[in-house]
This record gives structure tokens, C-alpha cells and sequence, in this order.
């Protein structure tokens, strides 16, 4: 099992469940940790800070035995404080918040890691990574947004890759992942983590092709996209 409280730089590999078949995903994540998943991606949606309703806390809770590896929460929800305990309480192990989606995220962070999670900090495309200078010590994961949030399947924003190597340069040595979570391909793969990304959100990426009782094409899907990333490093 992945233990979150290590800390490497290597290629994760962390499949979005959003793009599984909802009607079995405690099969589906038995069946892509089994095929080479690193971490399990859950992108949470409330229809309000996101046009898009997933997945709330009982569900991440229901699913939890099923992950062997890393539960990463994705709270694309507004307010994000009312829910934190339930989402700890459920299992997870980090819990991602987003900079927009209230305005003291310097408080929602320090409630993160009260709760006994990892605490990522989450940036939408049209937003600069500078400003977060003074929060990097209070989170152990930033993701940057490669497409716009509420939907799995869209294309990648090129423009993202700066931000990605600005961020890197801001962390240096910080014991923090940089996750990106939009139109992660065998294509794009390579650029993120050339920049500096090490843990890579893949959803329809991952699961094309595949299903619970077909599932090996889940492993040749996570394959391709470490592959790409071998000659990035």
C-alpha cells in the first residue's frame, strides 16, 4: 500500500473515477490498481462551484475499503469548511480545496491537515500561481487545472505548462506533489512532468478501452502514459 505520509518525486499515475463505470466502481478501482494505478483521483462536484454533481462524502466512504493505494479528494465545491470532517472522516487522504472557491483559504487548509489530511491546494486555469507564495507551507499538494473544472474529457490548456514550471521553481525543496488534473495523455504527459509535475490525473486517458471484466487494457493504458514520461525526466 501507498503510504501518503512518504514523500517522492516519482510518476503517479492517479486515475479519475469520474471516468469509470458508476455502477461498479469498487470493482473499477480493484480492477486499475490491479493494472498499475498509483493513487485513486475522486473529483467531488456540487452543481455550484462547478456545473457538474458527482460524489459526496458517503460515497468516498463506501468505496474507501475497495483502495489499496492513495485516496485524493478533489472538492470542487463551495464552501469547502462545512465538509472537511465528513471527507476526513470518509477515508480520504488528501483533500484537495480550491483557491476560488471561498475566501479564506488559509483557514480551510489548516482545517484540512486538523482533520488529519494531506492538504492540497487546487488552482482553475485563469488563475496565476504566484500568489500563493505564503500558503506553500501549508500544503502538501497543489494541483494546476489543465482544463476548466466540472467535467472529465476536455482538452488540455497548453498555456497551463508555464505555470507548472513557475510552481516548481516556488516549491524547491518543500516536500510538496504537484498534481495535474485535465487532458493528461500520453501526449501531454511528458510536458507536465518535464516542467515539474509528478502526480498525473487521468481519466478517460486510463479507462478508454477497458472495463471491469476486460481490464487489461487499463494497464497498457497507465503504461503508455509512465512511458511517455521516461524520456520527460
Amino acid at each position: 500500500m501507498s503510504n501518503p505520509s512518504s514523500f517522492d518525486r516519482s510518476i503517479k499515475i492517479a486515475p479519475s473515477i469520474l471516468a469509470a463505470d458508476f455502477a461498479n466502481f469498487g470493482q473499477e478501482i480493484e480492477a486499475v490498481e490491479a493494472q498499475g494505478a498509483d493513487w485513486i483521483h475522486v473529483d467531488v462536484m456540487d452543481g455550484h462551484f462547478v456545473p457538474n454533481i458527482t460524489f459526496g462524502p458517503d460515497m468516498c466512504k463506501a468505496i474507501r475499503p475497495h483502495i489499496k493505494t492513495i485516496m485524493d479528494v478533489h472538492l470542487m465545491i463551495a464552501p469547502v469548511d462545512p465538509y472537511i470532517d465528513a471527507f476526513a472522516e470518509a477515508g480520504a487522504d488528501f483533500i484537495t480545496a480550491h483557491l476560488e472557491a471561498g475566501p479564506h483559504i488559509h483557514r480551510t487548509l489548516q482545517a484540512i491537515r486538523g482533520a488529519g489530511a494531506k492538504a492540497g491546494l487546487a488552482l482553475n486555469p485563469g488563475t496565476p500561481v504566484e500568489g500563493i507564495g505564503s500558503l506553500l507551507d501549508m500544503v502538501d499538494l497543489v494541483c494546476i487545472m489543465t482544463v476548466n473544472p466540472g467535467f472529465g474529457g476536455q482538452k488540455f490548456i497548453q498555456s497551463q505548462i508555464e505555470k507548472v514550471r513557475t510552481l516548481r521553481s516556488m516549491i524547491g525543496d518543500r516536500p510538496i506533489h504537484i498534481e495535474i488534473d485535465g487532458g493528461v495523455d500520453p501526449t501531454t504527459a511528458p510536458l507536465v512532468t518535464a516542467a515539474g509535475a509528478d502526480v498525473l490525473v487521468a481519466g478517460s486517458a486510463v479507462f478508454k478501452g477497458g472495463s471491469v471484466r476486460n481490464p487489461a487494457p487499463y494497464g497498457d493504458n497507465i503504461a503508455a502514459i509512465r512511458a511517455a514520461t521516461k524520456g520527460a525526466l
